[in-house]
């Protein structure tokens, strides 16, 4: 029995971080406002997108452990531009969606310690606190405390999902009419929550690296199945969280004539009280404290997440000999932790109060990007680069062309409505 426990606690970890970083903005916000303000047909789209996305997630693990190398140095031997290419989107990208994760944490943070006076100064004190931890207690610490906060997040969810069942949806204002889902408006709402649902797929290089991480950590090598199934687990675990944040938004609110705030601190209020409601007040203080938990190991997840990538990827791009031992890299990590905090800071400052906006745009940005980070992936597991005995199933495969072109013909559909159509 040990024995087994030992195993699997070597195993654990990086789908149970993927899992972390998927469940923050994606779930809590998004799902929740999806069923607030579009009701039970948001799920489809839901399940549709998570699965469609899945195999681009699974290909990272799946390359680092057949490879024992990430998926970024596979970017590498499809060509440098390629990984020029991601170096360039990663930039683009990460100071948007680390600082709309950031904002809403702090929303969360200012609500459980009723500090609104302290409005900039709490994701200042938050990214700062992020930093240190990650560069003073590097991977062991994470991998720790995220499987306390999954463990958290998974519990008081299922609780309150259930107590929701019991009590029934409410009941819809009079003459109430319920949001066109097919508008401009609408669309980009959808676009949005399918950008981050489970998470951005450009995130998928993180995997490999925690996979990676992990065993160097524990001094075991997991088989492919067994880092497989941990990843699937995880997988289907943020699926199944999905869908219960929908159904809470639209027991909860759709109907109620009650719009979501857009300050990150009332939202965070509003989003507690949800929960509390259902549970009972006497909850609040813990709701507030657990939901604070979850959106912490999502922001820490983040920072370690892209500063990792970029650490890797400048050292594959820069360096005459990289290794994962290359003796400037933890220093080269700790400089992209401060970078990428300044630079997050510089983006919440600029959208200030505006929550939904500064999601919005990150996410969707995130959905513009996936197709080519999935083309990338796709190719890495079913050519050369792998050997046929760790490649991907037919079906897998099959699933992938069909993802590739789901997300390419709503990438195209956003630009032509955004520049063209508009």
């Amino acid at each position: 029995m040990n024995e087994t426990f030992s195993k699997i606690s070597k195993i654990m970890g990086p789908g149970l971080l993927f899992a972390s970083t998927a469940i923050g903005v994606s779930h809590l916000i998004q799902s929740t406002r999806a069923g607030a303000d579009f009701g039970l047909l948001i799920i489809g789209f839901v399940v549709l997108v998570s699965v469609l996305k899945y195999p681009f997630f699974e290909y990272g693990s799946r390359y680092a452990n057949s490879t024992q190398t990430s998926i970024i140095d596979g970017y590498k031997k499809l060509g440098t531009p390629i990984l020029f290419f991601y170096l360039i989107i990663t930039i683009c990208s990460m100071f948007f969606v680390t600082g709309a994760v950031g904002f809403v944490t702090a929303g969360f943070f200012e609500n459980l310690f009723n500090l609104d006076f302290f409005n900039e100064w709490s994701i200042v004190i938050l990214f700062a606190t992020c930093v240190l931890i990650l560069a003073i207690g590097k991977f062991n610490l994470l991998d720790h405390l995220i499987k306390i906060i999954v463990i958290v997040l998974v519990v008081s969810t299922v609780l309150a999902f259930l107590l929701t069942l019991l009590n029934g949806p409410i009941e819809p204002v009079e003459n109430f009419i319920p949001k066109e889902l097919w508008t401009t408006t609408g669309i980009f709402f959808l676009l949005a929550l399918m950008g981050w649902m489970p998470t951005a797929i450009d995130l998928s290089s993180w995997n490999s690296l925690w996979t990676l991480e992990k065993i160097k950590q524990s001094k075991y090598k997991p088989k492919l199945q067994e880092t497989l199934l941990e990843f699937r687990l995880a997988y289907l675990i943020t699926g199944i969280l999905a869908i219960m944040f929908v159904v809470l938004g639209t027991f909860l609110f759709y109907g109620s004539g009650q719009e979501l705030p857009n300050n990150n601190s009332k939202f965070a209020h509003v989003i507690i009280t949800m929960y509390s409601n259902v549970i009972g007040n006497w909850s609040y203080v813990i709701i507030s404290a657990s939901a604070f938990t979850v959106m912490f190991g999502t922001i820490l997840a983040v920072f370690d997440g892209y500063s990792r990538s970029l650490r890797r990827t400048v050292e594959l791009l820069f360096v005459h000999n990289p290794t994962n031992q290359f003796k400037n890299s933890q220093k080269l990590y700790t400089i992209f932790l401060i970078i990428l905090a300044f630079g997050s800071l510089i983006i919440v400052f600029q959208f200030q109060n505006n929550l939904k906006e500064l999601v919005d745009f990150a996410t969707v940005l995130s959905f513009v990007i996936a197709p080519v980070i999935a083309i990338f992936n796709y190719r890495l597991v079913t050519g050369k680069y792998l050997q046929k005995s760790h490649q991907p199933s037919f079906l897998l495969k099959i699933l992938s062309i069909l993802g590739i072109l789901f997300l390419t013909g709503f990438a195209t559909y956003f630009i032509l409505l955004k520049f063209v159509l508009n």
